[in-house]
Order: C-alpha cells, then sequence, then structure tokens
C-alpha cells in the first residue's frame, strides 16, 4: 500500500483551521472579552421565509407513501434545474437542462471536477487565491502556476501570454479580495482560454452582490465562453445554504465530451442533494423568493459599506466590499499579516483572515467579511476607528 504522497506538499494546516486555533486560545485565556468574529465567509442571517415553508412541506411529502422519494437524479430534479435555468434567463444567458448540475455546493465541485484532466495539465491560478484552488491540484499533483494579482491592477490580472496554462481558475466577485472583472477584462480570459484551448473553472459563488448591470455575473455573458468554461456557484452566500448545501455546476455542450463525462463521473460517485434541499433551492427563484434573499444581500451590503467607509475615514487603502461581502485591505503601519491579525485580536477583539494565507501577494493585506451582524459590524468598526484614526 503507498500512499498519495502529493498530500506531503500541502500547507500543514488549512488557512481557517489555523485562525480557529488562536482564536480559541484567546479567548480561553480572556473569557471576559468580547470577541468579533469577520474573518470566515459564513453567513448569520436565517434562511428566508420561502425557503423553510418549502422545506417543510418536503419534510412532510418525505413522510407519505405517495410523495415519499428516494433515489434522485445525480443531476438533480428537473424541478430544480428548470428554476436555475430560468434564473440565468434573467440575465439573458440561455441554457440547455442537461447542461445544469445540481451540486452540495461549489466547494465540493470544484475540486471534484478535476477528476475529468488528466494530471500533466498546467493550472494557473491568481495569487492572492482561495486555497481550495491550489489545494485540490496539489492534492492530484498537478503543476500550479501564478499570475500576480495586486494593488498595482487592483486585484484583477490579465491573461500573460508568455504563460501557457490547460485549467485556469478565475472568481469573481473575487474571493479573497471582492474585486470584480468587468466584461472586457473577461473577454480577455476567454480569448487566451480559446487561444490555448485551455478551460476556465470561473467561480461565481458571489455573483449575487453584483448590483452594476455593466458587470458580469456569469462568464457566459462573454462571447465565446461557453467554448472554454465550467462555471460553479452556490446558494451558501445568495441564500444562507452554508449549513444547508446546494449549488450548481454549468458544464456547456460546446465543450464536447465534458459534458458527458461529468454526468459519468456525478453518476458513479455522487448520489445528488437531497429532495427536501433542492425544494428548499427551487424557492429561492421564485418571486417570492427573490424578494426575500434581496433583503438579505442587501443587509450584507450595508454591512460592507460600514467597512469600507470606516476604513476610507480611517485612511486605510482597500478593495472590494462594493459589489463583494468581502473587503481587502492593506495592513496599516506597514505590519505582516499574520501580525496584524494578532495586534487586531488582542487590541480590539476583532477576527479578520490574514492575506498571507491566500498566497504570497497576499502578504501584508486582510481579508474582512460583511457577515456578521449589523451590530457587531457597527462595534468592530468603532474599535477600529478607536486604533488607526
Amino acid at each position: 500500500m503507498n500512499i498519495n504522497s502529493n498530500y506531503d506538499n500541502l500547507a500543514q494546516s488549512y488557512l481557517f483551521s489555523t485562525i480557529a486555533k488562536k482564536v480559541n486560545e484567546y479567548t480561553t485565556n480572556n473569557p471576559d472579552k468580547k470577541v468579533i468574529r469577520l474573518g470566515i465567509g459564513d453567513v448569520t442571517l436565517p434562511l428566508c421565509k420561502a425557503v423553510t415553508d418549502a422545506l417543510h412541506k418536503a419534510v412532510d411529502e418525505m413522510g407519505v407513501q405517495s410523495t415519499f422519494r428516494g433515489y434522485g437524479p445525480e443531476q438533480g430534479y428537473d424541478f430544480l434545474r428548470e428554476a436555475v435555468r430560468g434564473y440565468y434567463k434573467s440575465h439573458n444567458v440561455d441554457l440547455e437542462l442537461d447542461e445544469i448540475f445540481i451540486s452540495d455546493g461549489a466547494k465540493s465541485d470544484l475540486g471534484n471536477i478535476l477528476d475529468l484532466f488528466a494530471k500533466d495539465n498546467t493550472v494557473l491560478v491568481p495569487d492572492p487565491v482561495y486555497p481550495v484552488y491550489v489545494d485540490t491540484n496539489t492534492m492530484a499533483g498537478r503543476e500550479v502556476k501564478f499570475i500576480d494579482a495586486n494593488g498595482e491592477n487592483e486585484f484583477l490580472p490579465l491573461p500573460d501570454k508568455s504563460i501557457k496554462a490547460d485549467i485556469i481558475y478565475i472568481c469573481s466577485p473575487n474571493n479573497p479580495t471582492g474585486a470584480v472583472y468587468n466584461k472586457e477584462q473577461l473577454k480577455a480570459w476567454v480569448d487566451y482560454a480559446l487561444e490555448n484551448k485551455a478551460v476556465i473553472l470561473f467561480d461565481s459563488a458571489y455573483e449575487c452582490f453584483i448590483s452594476d448591470a455593466n458587470l458580469p455575473r456569469s462568464i457566459y455573458e462573454i462571447e465565446g465562453a461557453k467554448d472554454c468554461a465550467i462555471e460553479f456557484c452556490s446558494l451558501s452566500k445568495t441564500a444562507g445554504f452554508t449549513g444547508t448545501r446546494c449549488g450548481y455546476t454549468v458544464v456547456p455542450n460546446n465543450l464536447g465530451k465534458l459534458n458527458k463525462m461529468w454526468v459519468r463521473r456525478q453518476t458513479t460517485k455522487f448520489n445528488g442533494v437531497p429532495y427536501i434541499v433542492q425544494r428548499g433551492a427551487e424557492a429561492v427563484f421564485t418571486e417570492e423568493g427573490q424578494k426575500e434573499i434581496a433583503v438579505n444581500i442587501a443587509y450584507y451590503k450595508e454591512n460592507a459599506k460600514l467597512i469600507s467607509d470606516t476604513l476610507k475615514e480611517c485612511n486605510i487603502w482597500h478593495v472590494g466590499g462594493k459589489h463583494s461581502p468581502y473587503i481587502w485591505l492593506r495592513c496599516p503601519n506597514d505590519m505582516k499579516s499574520w501580525e496584524f491579525f494578532d495586534y487586531l485580536l488582542e487590541n480590539a477583539q476583532v477576527v479578520g483572515t490574514p492575506g498571507a494565507g491566500f498566497g504570497k501577494n497576499g502578504e501584508g493585506y486582510f481579508r474582512l467579511t460583511s457577515f456578521g451582524s449589523k451590530e457587531n459590524t457597527m462595534e468592530a468598526m468603532e474599535r477600529f476607528k478607536k486604533l488607526f484614526k
């Protein structure tokens, strides 16, 4: 028996596990201090009423012989796939039903999709980057190349034609930086992928935070994208499904064998998302569901604006926060990322995410999220002002 030695090439600890350990140590030693967590991107508002009503109804169905459901289609029930297709249509993107696959979240599919690709493919990711993109490819032994995202390009790198890549990860709105590509910038990436016969893995988990009609919410708004891109989306941030687990992946038929390969992969390794959850997810795309989740998204965007306004007041450089739940700031006083983490925890009892955990270009930067309560966000920003204003 031989183990997969590629795991030896991973960082010793997952970023957020390290943060949790540090915070737990602090709270144990300082039980009288109130710690405000603006680090991990977990939502705090509950599921909306349209969703919970649908969940309750589906639970009742499962208790009646005539409406009980056993194994469902691995690709997802048609009622939810049709709802997703209608959602894309509302953003001027036409999809075929068999191009839509229901998943238990974007994170899972972003890793699982790699089953379709040979190990000798070269992977290109921006730095800084969501760790899952790098770690899942490291586990498989693929070569990972990085393209610099930095303050000079406002953390929106464009293709470097001197780099040859086969698999390209793009996240917009971006995690961790909150930066958002416009249509011209995404077109440059699509053209690059087509020229290199590469595939773009497009993570659109935060598209619901975009409020500017000129900014694309799907890569399929870009001409040629269906010939080179797979899109992943999640209801985690859109509708508070972080604990309920549901998302969707689009694999266009234009990608040749990849669509049928993904069907084969899913039917072999995945038993589908529970019927109850899919009924809840369907309610997200109803008229009432869209109205209710819009209220929640607006709540988080108000928090983001509060954070952004405070940072401006403190003269702290940052991006994100306008079309994203994430705010990416330059650490004050030239502090390093983990140094600033410790300083903020010790002096303000506020928890964020050190930028260095997302790559070398994240050093000296820090991520805050808008997913806390309004009251906690306001209190955290008052603490910021006392430290930095």
